[in-house]
């Protein structure tokens, strides 16, 4: 056998002085560790003893403070429970004491009502004799007035419901007398200085205007050189007259009538523009149709210049400035236009004339009367061409052109359409009656007069006492003659203030009328 090599065997000697060093140490430290285990645990349950020890004595601790606390709580709850029942058994005693009260009130008030039940049960008693002997004395003067009445019935002639209505117009006769007396008192005190001031402003306003008054139909004329001219407007089978008819809308008249030939339009400012061309082609002498048109258009502008001028005129004399352009075409058109027979131009400039002057006289604006009175009729000048009345038409004109309000209200209310809204309105309307009623200012209709007349004698005639009735002054008076037995001097005073105040709001008429009442006692005997 053959022998190892020597670091062979010192290797393996070494590996196995290793391998029993190995498992040497582990055997010890396997030993170690459970001795080390052993110890640890040792020491755990040391420590466990010990904590629980320490929660032990915690945990009594905290019980006995929870039960100290939970008595000191408890304590305390019954402490309030007890305060809490002490006041609600106060609070009970005192609602028990008040309703002892009340009952002790309302037994004390059954008392009282028991007797004040007895007394009112023997005052009925007694009121129930009373009534029966009351109601036998009513009884009894009854019979007494029933018979007194028969007797007064038989010694005055007179019923019960005659003497009553004789008393009852007795009383009514009085009081009517009486309210008539204390109404002229009060009139005649209001108008015994008031008439007299009006009555010289306007004599002073009316003797200051000088207004010249003119009717204006609806014709205009043209005199010619000669008859033959009236050959040569006809023309050849009518041409020219009927080229002129169809340019100018009027109707040409010609008869027998020697140098003249006739315009008739209803439009005065149509008939205006025919009448001033006829006169241009008769004194040119080229009459043909469409010389006609050329002329026409010429008399058109021409007429047109003239209603811008003649409105800047009235303006200018009446003392009116600022004025819209078209307002001043308007009042223009005016001096071709007429009411009543008054060519209302004339009629306007009048009518500012007095009212500015009575403005004047009573310390208003004289400017603002003026603009109102020279405007007051402006719509008119519509009537032709819009609807409405010539005041509906005049308002909306008036503040389409941003006139004042105050001037607005003088045209609204000088028909009395609406009611005035200054002095200054009043002071239009009265001008305007002034210068509409002055003899010759204006025409109108016979029928319309006739109506009128029998209208007032109508309104006059229907009156109690009544005798007769005459309407003179072609209607702007009116006079009443009254029968004195039937009618006093008291109430001839307010019959007529009511027959004026019936006209007023049954009739139309310009200007005023006046009523008269005539009452008057006449006494005849004759000598023989």
């Amino acid at each position: 056998m053959n022998s190892l090599p020597v670091p062979a065997l010192v290797a393996i000697a070494v590996l196995v002085a290793v391998l029993v060093g190995y498992f040497l140490g582990r055997r010890n430290g396997i030993a170690g560790e459970r001795e080390q285990q052993v110890r640890s645990r040792t020491t755990a349950e040391e420590t466990a003893s010990r904590l629980l020890e320490e929660a032990k004595r915690e945990a009594e601790t905290i019980r006995k403070g929870a039960v100290v606390a939970g008595k000191e709580e408890l304590i305390q709850l019954r402490e309030d429970f007890e305060t809490e029942v002490r006041k609600r058994r106060g609070e009970v005693e005192r609602e028990e004491r008040r309703v002892q009260d009340r009952e002790d009130q309302i037994e004390r008030r059954a008392e009282g009502l028991d007797g004040r039940e007895r007394e009112l049960s023997q005052r009925a008693q007694s009121i129930d004799a009373r009534d029966a002997r009351i109601a036998d004395r009513e009884a009894e003067a009854e019979r007494l007035v029933t018979e007194q009445q028969r007797r007064l019935e038989q010694l005055a002639g007179l019923s019960v419901d005659d003497a009553k209505a004789e008393i009852v117009r007795r009383y009514e006769d009085q009081a009517l007398a009486d309210a008539a007396s204390r109404l002229r008192e009060i009139r005649d005190s209001a108008k015994r200085n008031a008439d007299r001031e009006a009555r010289k402003i306007v004599a002073l306003a009316v003797q200051r205007v000088a207004a010249e008054t003119t009717a204006e139909t609806t014709v205009s004329a043209v005199s010619l050189p000669n008859d033959e001219m009236k050959g040569r407007i006809i023309g050849r089978e009518g041409r020219n007259i009927r080229a002129f008819e169809l340019a100018t809308g009027v109707d040409v008249i010609i008869d027998d009538t020697p140098d003249t030939v006739v315009v008739s339009c209803f439009d005065p400012v149509r008939r205006e523009t025919a009448r001033l061309a006829l006169e241009k082609l008769v004194g040119d002498g080229r009459i043909h149709p469409g010389r006609i048109e050329e002329v026409v258009a010429k008399a058109r502008l021409e007429v047109d210049a003239q209603i811008i001028e003649t409105g800047e005129q009235a303006a200018y004399e009446v003392g009116v400035a600022g004025l819209h352009q078209e307002l001043i075409r308007l009042i223009g058109r005016m001096r071709w236009r007429t009411s009543y027979g008054q060519n209302i131009l004339s009629h306007s400039k009048e009518v500012a004339w007095l009212a500015g002057m009575m403005a004047a006289e009573l310390g208003l604006d004289v400017a603002t009367a003026k603009r109102g009175a020279l405007l007051h009729d402006i719509g008119k000048v519509l009537t032709h061409e819009h609807e409405g009345t010539h005041v509906q038409l005049g308002v909306e004109v008036a503040t389409k052109y941003g006139e004042n309000p105050i001037v607005v209200n003088c045209i609204a209310a000088h028909h009395d359409d609406v009611p005035h809204e200054s002095e200054v309105s009043v002071l239009v309307q009265a001008a305007d009656a002034i210068s509409g009623s002055r003899p010759g200012a204006r025409r109108e209709a016979f029928e319309t007069y006739v109506k009128r007349l029998e209208g007032l004698e109508k309104i006059a005639s229907s009156y109690r006492g009544v005798d007769r009735v005459f309407a003179i002054q072609a209607g702007r008076e009116v006079r009443v003659v009254v029968t004195p037995d039937q009618v006093d001097d008291v109430r001839a005073s307010a019959l007529s203030e009511e027959i004026a105040r019936r006209i007023e709001s049954e009739l139309q008429y310009p200007g005023q009328i006046k009523v008269v009442v005539i009452r008057e006692t006449r006494a005849v005997d004759f000598a023989r």
